[in-house]
């Protein structure tokens, strides 16, 4: 019976890792495609010998890019900084201290 709810409850987090690397994916392809057509779109509107090294030109693409960073961030540094084992041992240790709780009761 214990192994069963540990199983589901791996199953739920595996389920919550994915959608959250499906989001940052996505995140990413909307990022790339919107940001080529608006430099696209930028370079169409130069004026004859104007550079296209200007800060208008990438300022989407800039400040998206925070974004971008801040969600890849929160997709993929809690893995590197915790391990890869730390939310399994985290789920027993809280699952331990819920079933002392309820032992005493």
């Amino acid at each position: 019976m214990e192994n069963t709810n540990l199983d589901q409850i791996r199953y739920e987090e595996a389920v919550k890792k994915v959608k959250k690397l499906k989001g940052f994916y996505t995140h990413a392809l909307v990022y790339v495609v919107i940001n080529i057509m608006v430099i696209i779109a930028n370079v169409q509107n130069y004026e004859p010998g104007e550079s296209f090294f200007q800060f208008k030109t990438f300022m989407t693409a800039f400040f998206w890019g925070i974004g971008l960073l801040a969600h890849a961030m929160g997709t993929f540094i809690p893995y590197f900084i915790l391990g890869k084992d730390w939310e399994e041992r985290k789920i027993k240790e809280l699952m331990e201290k819920e079933r002392n709780v309820n032992k005493w009761e």
